[in-house]
């Protein structure tokens, strides 16, 4: 059993146990087919039943913990009329994206975007109960059911600023049919990142396996390529954790 399955398996046991009668059918389900939308749909469906009130599910960590490595690349603007374009791929029920909305001191659009339109409706839901005022007045937050692979569906080529990506990468790596997805998420990332954005990626996976793979996907002759760094994030209940930052470049002409 991988690290990132062991810390999924632990996450979904601690969190749901409570909560839901079947449970370890549950855990099993999500570590065969983290792919599947079905799957997805079925997690937040259980894990919010039986209880009034909402909790966020946080994959690995919160936003506390990257915060100094999100924040710091919102600070100049991409256009002087326009809020920076921030996508949360793959939120589920995190805090991430409106952490984000709520402590950007410029302004930002935010977007959430879920498989799930089960998770979608649960932080719809949330943010008209809760007051989540952002910091700057201009910023804007918004959730939406989205296939990460069809990206080029809701943004513009060129239009975003930041991708932040927390387990969604490592969830399809690990699926049985997940590696052809992750492939096709990181190109069309590249694709709707400006030439000056940002893909991190958060994840337990060692640099030695990710590095190689972020390389080797990231570089399509005539069509895509990157630059790909690593910072070590932490260590976490036992588990160490990385962040990859990811950056389009300019694309060599054959």
């Amino acid at each position: 059993m991988s690290a990132f399955t062991k810390s999924l398996a632990i996450s979904i046991r601690r969190v749901v146990a409570s909560r839901v009668r079947h449970h370890s059918s549950l855990t099993a389900e999500l570590i065969a087919n983290m792919d599947k939308k079905a799957t997805w749909d079925r997690f937040y469906t259980e894990s919010s039943s039986g209880t009034t009130t909402f909790k966020n599910f946080e994959w690995f960590f919160g936003f506390d913990a990257v915060r100094d490595f999100i924040m710091p690349l919102l600070q100049t603007k991409s256009h002087p009329d326009a809020p920076l374009q921030v996508l949360d791929m793959g939120c589920g029920t995190s805090a991430l994206g409106p952490c984000i909305y709520r402590h950007s001191l410029l302004p930002v659009r935010v977007t959430c975007a879920d498989i799930s339109p089960v998770a979608v409706r649960l932080m719809q839901e949330h943010i008209q109960t809760k007051d989540f005022q952002p910091y700057n007045l201009y910023s804007w937050l918004e959730f939406v059911e989205l296939d990460c692979t069809q990206l080029h569906k809701h943004f513009d080529s060129s239009s975003v600023d930041l991708i932040v990506d927390k387990g969604t990468t490592d969830a399809l790596l690990r699926s049985k049919e997940g590696r052809r997805k992750a492939s096709l998420v990181l190109k069309q990332c590249l694709k709707v990142l400006r030439s000056s954005g940002s893909l991190l990626q958060f994840s337990d996976e060692d640099p030695d396996s990710r590095l190689l793979w972020l390389e080797t996907e990231a570089q399509e002759p005539g069509i895509v390529a990157a630059d790909v760094g690593v910072q070590e994030v932490g260590e976490l209940r036992g588990m160490s954790y990385y962040c990859y930052h990811v950056t389009p470049r300019p694309v060599a002409q054959q």
